[in-house]
């Protein structure tokens, strides 16, 4: 007994010693607790609107006070016409626009009905319809305070109608198709790039390749080329995938879709590249892959949950994330059939994560491997 108690001790203090082993016991739980808390919900708050007032009356003056008063909806500017409301939600910048009609508190007051219209951006089916319904709700109980002198009575005096921009239908595969791509894409690219890479590391082969005529640049290079082929191959299948069989479109420029679908390659190859130059085995490569970049790629880069309405530290880490800015582009592209002119900033950011990536790669390999 006593031999199996020291036994159980050593084992303790091995695990205590490995820092690594530590951490994944104690710290991956908390980390997941935290992140699937915040990230995993259907709350939404700071979701960008904008307000088209074309009455600019006391009443609609106090509808707008209405929408933005709790933080849930925050003004994110002021439009003159529809086609600054077209501009900024091509931009991104908002997600919901509110248009007052001229004339809305004389309508109230002598017709006794008035209409307003809420716009939502329909690329991301599931938050359009918690936005459209919490502004209905907020347009309800600013009716309910109008004055009881007022000659409105009726629940239906203030009519709300909706109109979904980009997805009419409210298809979810307009929301899957880009973000799939992303995520298969990332996986493709940087997993399976950081895996045989370390494979080479862990069999004591990469040694021997680097003793070869060949300089070890080229090595890593003609280790990820048929990778970049393979995940551009797998992306042109999950868009014909999306367009024939579950009928995304493709509105914007279909050369400008590729060339930023192999820049993000690029990127996660790069991402894949600096893994596996820290990463000694299969194993810490695998682990390092799905925790740093599968799981923020699902929670935390605004693929099925908005990335505005969780903490800032979060904000902080999915904006990180090269494929927070490459399902905007998609988004962007595809559905809005948006220009160079409005994804020029998420391009700039997608190709100086690519350049950091790859710098720190490079460095690490020439340290540890040359």
């Amino acid at each position: 007994m006593k031999k199996f108690q020291a036994f159980v001790k050593k084992e303790f203090r091995h695990i205590l010693r490995d820092r690594r082993t530590l951490l994944i016991l104690l710290g991956m739980p908390v980390a997941q607790v935290i992140i699937f808390g915040y990230a995993v919900t259907n709350e939404f708050r700071n979701a960008n609107i904008v307000i088209l007032d074309d009455a600019h009356d006391e009443l609609s003056l106090d509808l707008t006070y209405k929408l933005t008063a709790s933080g849930h909806l925050r003004l994110a500017g002021e439009a003159r016409n529809y086609e600054d409301l077209d501009r900024y939600f091509k931009k991104g910048k908002i997600k919901m626009a509110v248009v007052i009609p001229p004339n809305f508190a004389q309508s109230l007051r002598h017709d006794g009905k008035a209409q307003v219209q809420l716009i939502a951006d329909g690329s991301e089916p599931n938050y359009a319809s918690t936005l459209v319904a919490y502004a209905s709700q907020m347009i309800a109980s600013f009716q309910q305070s109008v004055s009881p002198q007022s000659a409105v009575r009726s629940q239906e005096a203030v009519r709300v109608e909706t109109r979904m921009l980009y997805n009419p239908q409210l298809k979810s595969a307009f929301l899957f198709v880009p973000g799939v791509m992303a995520l298969i894409l990332m996986l493709i690219s940087a997993m399976m790039t950081s895996l045989t890479i370390a494979r080479e590391k862990e069999l004591g082969t990469m040694e021997l390749l680097l003793v070869s005529p060949l300089h070890p640049l080229q090595i890593v290079v003609g280790k990820v080329v048929p990778y970049v082929l393979l995940a551009f191959t797998d992306g042109m299948l999950i868009l014909l995938l999306g367009v024939f069989v579950f009928g995304v479109p493709i509105r914007g420029n279909l050369l400008l879709l590729l060339a930023t679908s192999v820049l993000y390659v690029l990127a996660a190859l790069s991402l894949g590249v600096l893994i596996s130059a820290r990463a000694s085995t299969q194993q810490t490569a695998m682990m390092a892959s799905l925790m740093g970049l599968m799981l923020p790629t699902v929670l935390l880069s605004d693929f099925i949950f908005p990335l505005a309405s969780m903490p800032v530290p979060l904000q902080v880490v999915g904006n990180i994330i090269p494929a927070r800015w490459f399902i905007s582009i998609l988004r962007d592209v595809m559905l809005k059939g948006s220009g160079w002119h409005f994804i020029w900033q998420e391009t700039a950011i997608l190709g100086s994560m690519t350049m950091v990536f790859l710098l720190l790669a490079m460095k690490n390999f020439k340290t540890r491997l040359a």
